[in-house]
């Protein structure tokens, strides 16, 4: 019983992080659609933010033991990916 909780809590913890990864992806297209160009001040400044945030996310879940380490840098490191392919599709516009 105590490791099925665990396990939930685990899947839990992992889908909010997918979710919150999302949010950045789906704010950074916005952005970069609506507001301002990637070479911009404002446009690095929320990027930046935004991912300090999510890593912040990651390493607290990381300590509580409800996420593996690799699964959080995968996570990041998927988020990045996607972001330069973001950027590098739009300056070529």
């Amino acid at each position: 019983m105590a490791s099925e909780i665990a396990i939930d809590h685990r899947e839990k913890a992992l889908a909010l992080l997918k979710a919150d990864a999302d949010k950045i992806m789906k704010l950074i297209k916005v952005q970069m659609d609506n507001l301002t160009m990637p070479q911009c001040p404002l446009y690095e400044e929320v990027l930046d933010t935004q991912m300090f945030g999510l890593s912040r996310e990651i390493d607290f879940a990381v300590r509580l033991g409800l996420v593996f380490e690799h699964e959080g840098k995968v996570l990041l490191d998927s988020l990045e990916r996607e972001l330069s392919v973001l950027h590098e599709a739009f300056t070529k516009k």
